[in-house]
């Protein structure tokens, strides 16, 4: 089956953090925009989401007739996707809850209408299972704030067609993003696990007293956090081999895997280590609102973004290199 993949109209099931960030994408590049969620003042608070996440998006760059205007909350989830073109549900993680949307939405859709999921962990199979046609069901999981951040992992089911994960890739490419495509259906797929595995070592060190929450973030965020930012783990470690590259790096630092400096598993979720974490980041907060926060991020990340892109057009590289 040939799947669309020019789309004017994007469907949007769950208006929270992750469901109002792709609607805001979808709105700064020309789209009209059906966001359907059952949630008590969804759509005050979606379109308060929206409007602080609109001033980077302009800095960004809009697409001809970007409008918060094209943006319209319907009542019911048939209403939402049956003349949509692509549809993305971002509900909360709760298979069951995933098992009947995804019925619901595949009912109601039209059959070469590709239906992603913003699932963070939750494998396709599993929640597609009773879908209709669910060779065109996926995952598409995104990074928060969707509307700036470029990764998409895309993943498919045991059913899922090889033309329906292709024609996700060619729509989030259309969308500005950077698909990476999951090779296996896998629990939380690459990029949140190489995150969780950074998180446990992070809540161990706060909770044996070696650092506070902002000393972390500092260890992060002034020395590995800058390289990851333009090259990542792989080619940080094959520079720190120096000429011989990546086996000299390996054969010199291989060893130190065996020793005992990380726990893996995660520590126990104490009420101390809560208020330990809790109480680290009320001091890193500040008195500044999570609003204030947001814009703050946005306009680092467009600068970060900006000056990578800059730097690798002086030294011949594609911005998606």
């Amino acid at each position: 089956m040939a799947f669309v993949t020019e789309i004017k109209t994007f469907a949007a099931i769950g208006t929270g953090v992750i469901g109002a960030g792709w609607i805001a994408r979808a709105l700064a590049h020309g789209l009209d925009v059906l966001a359907w969620d059952p949630a008590p003042g969804a759509e005050a608070a979606l379109r308060t989401r929206i409007a602080n996440a609109w001033p980077a998006l302009e800095a960004q760059g809009l697409a001809p007739g970007a409008n918060q205007a094209r943006l319209r909350l319907v009542e019911t989830i048939e209403a939402c996707v049956a003349d949509a073109d692509f549809i993305q549900e971002s509900a909360p993680e709760r298979l069951a809850l995933k098992c009947e949307l995804h019925a619901k939405i595949s009912a109601a859709a039209r059959p070469n209408v590709l239906i992603a999921s913003s699932t963070s962990g939750l494998l396709p199979s599993a929640f597609y299972a009773d879908a209709v046609q669910p060779e065109r069901c996926l995952v598409g999981h995104p990074f928060n704030p969707v509307y700036l951040l470029p990764l998409v992992e895309v993943v498919g089911g045991g059913r899922t067609a090889p033309e329906a994960v292709q024609a996700a890739v060619d729509i989030y490419e259309a969308l500005g993003m950077r698909p990476l495509h999951v090779r296996k259906e896998v629990p939380g797929f690459i990029a949140d696990r190489l995150l969780e595995a950074l998180w446990r070592e992070a809540l161990h060190l706060v909770n044996d007293g070696v650092a506070t929450t902002g000393e972390i973030d500092d260890a992060i965020r002034f020395g590995a956090g800058l390289r990851w930012s333009f090259m990542g783990t792989f080619l940080t470690y094959t520079l720190a081999g120096g000429d011989a590259g990546m086996r000299h790096f390996m054969a010199q630092f291989g060893p130190a895997l065996q020793l005992p400096w990380t726990y893996l598993e995660a520590p126990e979720l104490s009420g101390a280590l809560i208020d330990k974490v809790v109480q680290g980041t009320t001091e890193q907060q500040g008195a500044r609102g999570i609003a204030e926060l947001e814009r703050y991020r946005d306009d680092c990340l467009l600068a970060v973004m900006a000056a990578i892109k800059q730097t690798k057009a002086r030294h011949g590289f594609d911005f998606a290199d």
